[in-house]
């Protein structure tokens, strides 16, 4: 099919106003202006109208199994008031209680124009029925911990990569996640570091996200040190450096890990994120919600890191009024403005984009419109000017107009 639009905007070039997309398939043949496609092709052409097409959202950090708890846990005074929180809330949770609020945020994101999600799987027994029940683009990092449960992190590692080898679909992928450095082992790191790079697995990981987690394990002490002690977790490996240079010591640093907030860091941490090629992964409500400091966007961008973006679960996101939050990459890139006016939002839509198909491995393939890329797009009305297309995408808020993933429309354009 031949999809019209009054602008196209590839996110990897220029936007073109009047362009085409060219779609063989499930993948992208060509983009070019409608002039210049149009006399080559015989194929009938689907004119979208007064909107923007572009590629589909990439959303590298979520918590679909929280979706149903939004507004349901006030703003905490500490980080560690909200670990008790949560995990004294989701105690009265089922199957399908899980099941549910995984779907209906699944639904959330396809609503806002998100094609592609790294999604953290606390319940993995979900899958693979919620992946057929969605046709989003699913990787799905299986979370681990260890220390509340006393399990061995062996037995803990091998549960997981028994799941991800019962698993298969044709879209979608599982993953590794030890949970955060607090709540890990460090022998887990290193097992997880270990197989990952053997069977070429992505890794997600909570890391450096509170003040409390870097004066743990930076100066060992504090609120979380004690919390945890009490809770029998061997702080051994505790004042030893930052948490980035914790998951440097064993080795969980690289091109195939996404880290997730690293909102406290330490001189030279930058440094060492973008020597290792790890990806950062900034959520910008849930960077509000907990009150975190500045996130060090512009010292990681100079450092050479590659940032994205995700929504992290409506479990750390502020309830506005009586309306219950929703999961929507467009109030993240909203926020992202408001906090920090100096980044250009041509740079704000990359993260959202092709920034995290990056750090999913699917450069090239996903968040961007370039021959031979899946077929992921959505579109949004725009009638402004091309010199504004990028704060236009920005601003928008609501439905996105149509969604298209892998060559089949999930919303179809109207007629």
């Amino acid at each position: 099919m031949i999809l019209r639009a009054k602008i196209v905007l590839p996110v990897t070039a220029p936007p073109i106003e009047d362009g085409a997309v060219f779609i063989d398939g499930n993948s992208i043949r060509a983009v070019q202006p409608w002039r210049d496609l149009r006399p080559h092709l015989r194929e009938k052409a689907m004119d979208l109208g007064e909107v923007i097409l572009l590629p589909g959202l990439v959303n590298a950090h979520c918590h679909l199994d929280y979706t149903d708890m939004a507004g349901e846990l006030p703003p905490p005074k500490t980080f560690t008031d909200w670990i008790a929180a949560i995990t004294a809330h989701k105690t009265g949770w089922s199957y399908s209680d899980y099941a549910r609020s995984w779907l209906r945020g699944a639904q959330q994101l396809l609503k806002s124009g998100v094609t592609t999600v790294a999604d953290i799987e606390a319940m993995p027994d979900l899958l693979p029925d919620v992946w057929n029940a969605t046709p989003l683009r699913v990787f799905s990092f299986l979370e681990m911990t260890g220390i509340r449960a006393r399990r061995q992190p062996g037995e803990i590692l091998n549960e997981a990569v028994k799941t991800i080898e019962s698993l298969s679909h044709p879209g979608n992928h599982a993953a590794l996640s030890p949970h955060a450095p607090y709540s890990t082992q460090p022998e887990l790191l290193k097992l997880t570091a270990a197989i990952a790079a053997k069977r070429k697995w992505r890794v997600s990981i909570h890391v450096a996200e509170s003040e409390q987690e870097f004066e743990m394990f930076m100066h060992a002490r504090g609120k979380m040190y004690d919390w945890l002690k009490r809770n029998e977790r061997d702080n051994a490996d505790c004042g030893h450096g930052s948490p980035i240079a914790h998951l440097v010591r064993h080795k969980l640093l690289g091109e195939n890990v996404l880290a997730i907030h690293a909102n406290c860091l330490a001189h030279g941490d930058a440094t060492l994120l973008a020597k290792h090629h790890t990806h950062i992964v900034h959520c910008p409500r849930s960077h509000d919600y907990f009150k975190h400091p500045k996130f060090e966007r512009e010292r990681l961008a100079k450092a050479g890191v590659n940032l994205c973006l995700g929504t992290d679960s409506l479990a750390t996101t502020r309830k506005t009024g009586k309306q219950k939050p929703e999961l929507d990459m467009f109030a993240e890139m909203r926020l992202l403005v408001d906090a920090d006016k100096s980044i250009p939002p041509a740079t704000i839509l990359q993260m959202a984009t092709v920034n995290g198909a990056r750090a999913l491995g699917m450069a090239g393939k996903i968040g961007e419109f370039s021959p031979q890329a899946q077929a992921d797009l959505i579109a949004i009305p725009f009638g402004g000017e091309r010199s504004h297309v990028h704060e236009a995408v920005l601003e928008h808020a609501g439905a996105v107009a149509a969604s298209m993933i892998d060559g089949r429309w999930i919303i179809s354009p109207p007629s």
